[in-house]
């Protein structure tokens, strides 16, 4: 009987232990979406081209690893949420740095010109 109860204690403490983990993964993968978020917010605006794959690459990544696991309906409207504004700041940033370096190009250009007297 002493074992039997021990053996149930183990398997109802393993099973609280699973829930905490996966409570806690869960948690965190929206966590770490949010951050990204905030990294766009923050740093997008001069990114290069080479940030900008890293971004996208990050960005599919933390989509694969939200999408292992179930959300309730409040966790979900957060994670669109998120990557709504993920997918803003990477739009922006990606026009703002784009539009930042034909401008660059274009004063270079402009000096260049009249430097020539055109």
């Amino acid at each position: 009987m002493k074992k039997m109860k021990n053996t149930i204690f183990s398997l109802f403490a393993c099973a609280m232990f699973l829930a905490l983990t996966a409570c806690t993964t869960k948690e965190a993968a929206i966590n770490n979406l949010e951050k990204f978020s905030y990294e766009l917010r923050d740093k997008s605006r001069n990114y290069g081209v080479k940030d900008w794959e890293i971004a996208a690459n990050q960005f599919i990544s933390l989509r694969k690893d939200i999408s292992r696991h179930n959300y309730n309906e409040a966790e979900r409207q957060r994670i669109r949420r998120l990557e709504g504004e993920c997918a803003k700041y990477m739009a922006k940033g990606a026009k703002d740095g784009i539009l930042d370096k034909v401008l660059e190009v274009g004063s270079g250009l402009q000096g260049i010109l009249e430097g020539l007297g055109f």
